[in-house]
């Protein structure tokens, strides 16, 4: 009886350990249930939309921007078969459950500055639909550094300092705003 226990504990870990280790098998299964009927190696808007359901996260949730740039994905709506699997095996997701258990962590990146900046330079490209640029990547990056920079008040903004002329209207409109509230 003792031996027939011990078997029995021992197969239990070692099918624990198993549904714990990643399997790229079991991430493709994942992929394909996402997958476009039409385009069997893309996940698209559908599948992308079935996908943030399972997963219990809303598809403008900006863990999935953080997931995709994991992915190294190249359209917004799109994952690749080639992207699903870079991402999730670096994450080691083979199942709807890890994915979602990786939630907190893919949240926490964007707490690091560096990770942050990386992920917001990202954003960009990723997020641009057409080839009509409104701003251009230079000034887009320069946005977050003086979100980081000035402060609120912009009492330390230099007037005579290498912003983009995007910004220094942006300061221009905002100093005349908040001179118009105080009459």
């Amino acid at each position: 009886m003792y031996d027939s226990v011990v078997t029995s504990v021992r197969r239990s870990r070692t099918n624990e350990q198993l549904d714990q280790s990643y399997s790229t098998k079991r991430c493709m299964a994942l992929f394909q249930e996402y997958a476009s009927a039409d385009d069997p190696e893309t996940v698209g808007p559908e599948g992308m939309e079935k996908f943030c359901e399972d997963i219990g996260v809303e598809p403008e949730n900006i863990v999935m921007l953080v997931l995709a740039w994991k992915m190294d994905a190249k359209q917004m709506g799109f994952f690749s078969a080639s992207e699903w699997l870079k991402g999730l095996s670096n994450l080691q997701c083979d199942t709807v459950q890890k994915i979602q258990g990786k939630l907190d962590y893919l949240r926490s990146l964007l707490n690091e500055p560096v990770t942050f900046k990386n992920i917001y330079r990202y954003a960009y490209d990723f997020a641009r639909q057409s080839k009509y640029k409104v701003i251009n990547k230079d000034q887009w990056c320069n946005v977050l550094e003086f979100s980081r920079t000035i402060n609120s008040d912009l009492s330390n903004y230099d007037e005579d300092g290498a912003w983009p002329v995007l910004l220094d209207e942006f300061v221009e409109w905002l100093k005349a705003k908040r001179n118009l509230g105080q009459d």
